[in-house]
């Protein structure tokens, strides 16, 4: 983090806020970036489990709950697909 000089002309101050809200906007940014990417690439990976070796009922889930931090889409998903898992669990389709 940066530090501004309070004891500037009110120009520079007005300018040094605008460019900490521009940082603390990019970095939030980034932070969404690095989710939606990760959750996208956990969530291929499981789909691509479905036809080859390897745990997709446990990969898609964990793909659509990071995903469901960002998206509403995926948390509406994420419900249907923890219900269907219950009703596999119970035996009844």
């Amino acid at each position: 983090m940066f530090w501004i000089n309070w004891d500037v002309p009110s120009f520079e101050k007005s300018q040094g806020i605008a460019v900490m809200h521009l940082v603390l906007k990019t970095v939030a940014q980034a932070k969404r970036m690095i989710v939606i990417v990760t959750g996208f690439t956990i969530l291929a990976v499981g789909i691509a489990m479905i036809v080859l070796p390897g745990p997709a009922v446990v990969v898609i889930p964990i793909g659509l709950a990071i995903l469901a931090t960002e998206f509403v889409w995926a948390r509406k998903l994420l419900v249907t697909v923890k219900e269907r898992i219950a009703r596999m669990r119970k035996g009844s389709r």
